[in-house]
């Protein structure tokens, strides 16, 4: 799926003056030390050029009056761009290092993410996700409650506090903002107080640290599907286990430079979901073949998977890897292929929309790529027509809409 790209040196800049002052131009240093001599709390928003959410709380919610009134006199805020693009001003590189520090330290994954320190520079508390004004205002109270602060919590348990509500709530919150290292930690601390996993609370954070065929309650899933799925839903254990042999597969590689064993896959799969081996073993050549770029390869693997398999191709998923080979593959046969598999991206989310007129286009049909694009672009917020409207202009001007 197409990502939508947002206003890319200009975004830590577009709070006006009555809304959210932001001290970029300022480094983490000088950030901490305007912070300790004020007395102000420090407020990040860690961000990336690519996030809808983000460009969503920079443009609609930072710039207003109410943030700016909650704000500045309580934070030294600073918003901090976690990835790297080539429009990137001076500004923006100048956070390169300390920004990939901050994310590694604090395992930032999803964005916009949201880190509050001390006046000392101490982390306090953490927040995910793009609210309305009142609300994000209502929800960030919570960094001055010492019962919510995110980091005083995480803090607890660290000096061993280990009742079982706590570690529920713990657990929960950690999942909730994205900390994947904390939630196993605690996830799992809270499992081994349970006698009975076979309850909503404890498979939700079952699921939550386990990711890997490796990992301690991979077998609860692969072994009590039924049980299961009488609790979370028809299914949820299957595609639990799926989910983890399509993303995991390449850890049974035969070497860090050698091909996978696809013999090796199949009987591991096998093991677990042996009516599912075949067809499970056949999509994760699709994902490895994309994933390396090799695309001759990639298209002999995926002819073979749409021709058995096509009704296991959920749309986002075909978004996904129509995308990939659009941008990346020069075999314009694939492309073709792609355009007759991938029809139903012709209708419902733009974003969709998006991928299937640009196939439209690589391909020289030109007049039925604008129309579409041109749908939806239509179909799509005011906020965030920016990069399809650019599209479609390229389209137009008969310029290449593909790197």
């Amino acid at each position: 799926m197409k990502k939508l790209l947002l206003l890319l040196p200009l975004l830590p800049f577009l709070a006006c003056a009555q809304g959210v002052h932001f001290e970029d131009s300022l480094s983490w240093t000088a950030i901490r030390a305007k912070a300790k001599a004020e007395n102000k709390y420090i407020f990040m928003d860690c961000y990336t050029t690519w996030c809808g959410p983000c460009r969503y709380m920079a443009t609609q919610v930072f710039p207003q009056k109410e943030s700016g009134d909650y704000f500045n006199d309580k934070f030294i805020s600073v918003s901090v761009q976690l990835d790297t693009t080539k429009a990137d001003n001076d500004i923006v590189r100048a956070w390169y290092a300390d920004g990939h520090d901050i994310a590694t330290k604090y395992g930032v994954r999803a964005y916009p993410t949201y880190l509050i320190f001390t006046p000392d520079g101490s982390p306090l508390h953490r927040m995910v996700g793009a609210q309305k004004t009142d609300k994000f205002i209502t929800a960030l109270a919570a960094a001055f409650d010492t019962t919510a602060q995110y980091y005083t919590l995480l803090d607890q348990y660290q000096h061993s506090r280990r009742d079982s509500a706590f570690l529920r709530r713990l657990a929960l919150e950690c999942d909730q903002v994205y900390d994947g290292k904390n939630t196993r930690l605690v996830a799992t601390a809270y499992l081994a107080t349970q006698t009975d996993l076979m309850n909503r609370n404890a498979l939700m954070l079952a699921d939550a640290c386990t990711s890997k065929i490796t990992d301690p309650y991979f077998d609860l899933f692969a072994n009590h599907g039924t049980e299961i799925d009488k609790i979370m839903g028809d299914g949820v254990a299957e595609a639990k286990i799926r989910s983890i042999f399509v993303s995991d597969a390449l850890n049974m590689s035969t070497g860090a430079d050698q091909q996978p064993n696809w013999k090796k896959v199949h009987a591991t799969i096998a093991g677990k979901l042996p009516a599912q081996a075949d067809e499970m073993t056949a999509r994760i050549k699709v994902n490895y073949y994309r994933a390396k770029k090799d695309w001759p390869d990639f298209e002999k693997v995926m002819v073979a998977y749409m021709k058995t398999y096509s009704d296991h191709m959920s749309i986002g998923d075909l978004n996904s890897i129509a995308w990939a080979v659009f941008q990346g593959c020069p075999d314009m046969t694939c492309v073709s292929d792609i355009l007759d598999w991938s029809k139903g991206l012709k209708t419902g989310d733009p974003a969709f929309m998006d991928t299937y007129a640009n196939i439209l286009y690589k391909l020289g049909k030109k007049d039925e790529a604008i129309a579409l694009e041109t749908k939806a672009v239509s179909l799509t917020p005011d906020a965030e027509k920016g990069d399809l409207q650019s599209t479609l202009d390229k389209m137009k001007k008969g310029e290449k809409t593909w790197d």
